[in-house]
């Protein structure tokens, strides 16, 4: 099975030209413990068999700089693509978006929740943020959701004004599944399929919960494709903030998509992700 990761991160061992500015004001403890560089991250694919991923910014290291992203896919365009950190409510974010995309890099995340911000950042759906929605709708720019399920009132509120938006959930915006199927207190989660751009990213954390309590992987898997469709749902590891090697990361994800149809399975291992992204195509190597 192929993979193509759609959340990967990477960290500059150069504190100087890329110093430290995380979001919620202190760096994650993952990317001090376990930091992986762009070389690092390309060494890890191979090991783990995976050609081509999604560098997405590392907002706990670096908040909104995205120069690192860029540097790293610019000299790496054949196997990554990247996603750059937005201050959606700033005056000049539409200009920050543009500025961005001219860059080099294919959309950008929105962080509202992390291990340097618990809880959902009340600032989801805020007027300021509407003119970054509206140029993310107009030119189909994807935006990453790193969210809990508390801000999916905030995002249905968003949907409802820009309902062309692309949107990927990080985590799947973290939902609570020990309880197993058929999932009822997802069922905020599973609504959200009635918007047509709305895309989980079924991460490595995500499989992890799925198999607590009451749940397992494959009764979460059906029942997110039931609501969704496999061809809205894109695997991603979350390397280096996931502990463990990507090639085990990316076992455990085989072995769980294994038990899916082959079109279903090739849908979130790669296919979703190269609908939402320009990769390049995997003979340009």
């Amino acid at each position: 099975m192929k993979l193509l990761d759609t959340h990967t991160h990477v960290i500059s061992p150069d504190s100087a030209r890329y110093p430290t500015d995380p979001i919620g004001g202190h760096q994650s403890e993952w990317s001090r413990a376990r930091p992986v560089d762009a070389e690092g991250l390309l060494r890890a694919m191979d090991a783990a068999d995976i050609e081509q991923a999604v560098v997405v910014q590392a907002s706990t290291v670096y908040g909104h700089d995205n120069r690192y992203v860029t540097e790293t896919v610019r000299a790496h365009r054949d196997r990554l693509v990247g996603v750059y950190s937005l201050d959606a409510l700033a005056a000049d974010a539409v200009d920050k978006i543009a500025y961005w995309q001219d860059q080099g890099l294919s959309g950008f995340r929105l962080f509202t929740t992390g291990s340097t911000m618990p809880g959902q950042g009340d600032w989801l759906g805020h007027a300021d943020s509407y003119p970054a929605w509206a140029y993310a709708e107009a030119n189909g720019i994807p935006v990453c959701l790193q969210m809990t399920m508390e801000g999916i009132p905030a995002l249905r509120s968003l949907l409802e004004r820009f309902p062309k938006a692309i949107v990927l959930l990080d985590h799947c915006a973290r939902p609570v599944l020990n309880e197993g199927a058929p999932y009822a207190a997802s069922k905020a989660l599973l609504d959200l399929a009635t918007f047509p751009g709305v895309h989980l990213k079924l991460t490595n954390r995500t499989l992890a919960a799925s198999a607590e309590g009451q749940s397992t992987p494959v009764d979460f898997l059906r029942t997110i494709i039931a609501a969704f469709g496999a061809d809205h749902i894109a695997w991603g590891s979350n390397f280096p903030a996931a502990a463990g090697t990507l090639a085990e990361l990316a076992d455990t994800a085989r072995s769980v998509l294994g038990e899916l149809s082959s079109d279903e399975q090739q849908a979130i291992a790669s296919g979703t992700a190269r609908r939402l992204y320009p990769f390049q195509s995997s003979g340009a190597r």
